[in-house]
């Protein structure tokens, strides 16, 4: 894999003209774009088509729902040909399989990415919704059942790529959103790490919206964090 490759630029905005001029300019300049759902509950599987043009997608919807619904989503999405799809690893084994078990009928299948805990949750955060333990543990205890259920990969924070790595080896495919270079400002997320730091520490992907579509010049910023992790 390329360092090139390893970039997701995120292209967080409700707006189709918008979205599809960033990934015209952004995707010389990264691996995948992705887009989420705000922008597809906008514009739906054409406006996905219209801004994808054609480049590897990561469509990130984290689908939570009861393992027939999840399935019949997926199985919904499977046309529109993203590299990669998620879903919520807390709905549990059987979600994560039947979106598995869906994702197979397609000849041209995307990565089921589970998302473990969000980048917006701390400690705090996760004790306010009954979990106790704290991020790593919960992140541990979810990656563990999205695995062992066919899940290609994971959607964690840089603060648990280790922790992961460790338990589960090299194969998982992990996804590190909550990404800011050095100076950035951080936002809503409450757990992020340099480009640099989460490619070191083993992120397969890092995903970066704000910094790079924030920026005055969006490709210039993305060039600049591929250069980075070069």
């Amino acid at each position: 894999m390329t360092n090139l490759r390893r970039l997701i630029a995120a292209i967080d905005t409700p707006e189709l003209d918008r979205a599809s001029a960033l990934v015209r300019e952004l995707a010389p300049h990264c691996g995948l774009v992705k887009l989420g759902l705000e922008f597809f509950l906008r514009h739906g599987p054409a406006g996905f088509t219209a801004a994808a043009q054609g480049n590897p997608v990561f469509l990130d919807l984290k689908l939570h729902d009861i393992p027939n619904t999840v399935a019949g989503a997926v199985r919904s999405l499977l046309p529109l040909g993203a590299d990669m799809l998620t879903i919520h690893a807390g709905g549990g084994a059987k979600m994560i399989a039947a979106a598995v078990e869906a994702a197979r009928e397609a000849t041209w299948r995307p990565k089921i990415l589970a998302v473990t805990v969000l980048t917006s949750l701390d400690a705090a955060g996760l004790a306010e919704i009954g979990v106790a333990g704290g991020p790593a543990q919960q992140v541990l205890r979810l990656a563990r059942v999205a695995l062992e259920n066919g899940a290609d990969g994971l959607v964690c924070s840089a603060h648990e790529i280790s922790l992961i790595r460790d338990a589960f080896g090299a194969k998982p495919i992990l996804v590190v959103p909550g990404i800011r270079p050095a100076g950035a400002a951080v936002g809503d997320q409450a757990r992020v790490m340099t480009p640099e730091a989460a490619i070191k520490a083993g992120a397969d992907y890092i995903v970066v919206g704000r910094p790079i579509i924030e920026a005055e010049s969006p490709a210039n910023a993305a060039a600049a964090i591929a250069a980075a992790i070069r």
